[in-house]
This record gives C-alpha cells, sequence and structure tokens, in this order.
C-alpha cells in the first residue's frame, strides 16, 4: 500500500499566501498542534522560495500546505488561481510534497481570535497572517489525525 505523504515524519508548514503578506505556520513534530511561526513581506518569487527553503531547512519541515480560497461553491477564486500557478512555480525549486487545503473564512477566525485575546489595531493586523495560517494548518492536522 502507498504510504499517503501525511503519515511520512516530521513538521508540517502552512502558508497563508496574499498579494502584500504571507502568513506562515508550523506544526509541532508530532504533528498534533500547529503554531504561528510568522508573517514575511511578499517580495519577488525568487526571493519568498528562498524563505520558504531556508525555514523548511531550519525547522525540518516534511510536508507543506498552502491555503487555497475557494467559493461558497467549491470553485476557486479569482486568487486561487493565481496561488495555484505561484506553488507550481515553488515546486519547481524544492522537492517538499506541497498539498492545498481549503482556507475559507481563516481570516476572519484569525481576526476574532485576535480581538478576543484584546489584541486590535496595527500589529494585530500584522498577525492575522500567521494566525490564519495556523488556523489552515490546524484544520489539516485534525482532518488526517
Amino acid at each position: 500500500m502507498e504510504e499517503h505523504i501525511f503519515e511520512k515524519k516530521g513538521c508540517v508548514m502552512a502558508l497563508d499566501v496574499g498579494s502584500k503578506r504571507i502568513g506562515i505556520a508550523i506544526s509541532d513534530a508530532t504533528r498534533t498542534i500547529a503554531g504561528s511561526y510568522g508573517v514575511v513581506p511578499r517580495q519577488s518569487r525568487q526571493e519568498d522560495f528562498a524563505r520558504y527553503r531556508r525555514i523548511i531547512a531550519e525547522e525540518e519541515v516534511t510536508l507543506l500546505v498552502v491555503g487555497l480560497p475557494t467559493r461558497s461553491d467549491g470553485s476557486d477564486s479569482t486568487i486561487a488561481a493565481w496561488i495555484r500557478d505561484y506553488t507550481a512555480a515553488f515546486s519547481q525549486t524544492t522537492s517538499i510534497p506541497i498539498e492545498f487545503w481549503d482556507e475559507s473564512f481563516t481570516s476572519m477566525q484569525a481576526e476574532e481570535s485576535l480581538a478576543l485575546r484584546g489584541k486590535r489595531g496595527k500589529k494585530a493586523k500584522e498577525r492575522v497572517d500567521a494566525v490564519a495560517a495556523a488556523f489552515i494548518l490546524q484544520s489539516y492536522l485534525d482532518a488526517h489525525a
């Protein structure tokens, strides 16, 4: 029987790719808990991809999950096509397996979570993408538990 890529060992990294910022989350080695890693500004693809490869190596990541926004009917949104293209370009620069995961409503969940913890203003807005990436990753981990 073929081993599913989730069953391999190592951390899982998730990306919430936006037009200006990228939220990053990484799981623990047991692939149980997702944690926010940080938010980085989007730069050129070359610079973004080099940053991902560096984090993948430093954190011993063995699987990448990329959030994909979908419409309520399940079809890809306009930005989803761009994210698929961006991810396909990254996949040409790495050997790590990549999976897409529905990111619907994760930014809203992240904003609500930060507001409940009393986080407001510019700093909270900057953290939304990392918290959204953690929601994407936790949803993925829970579905594969």
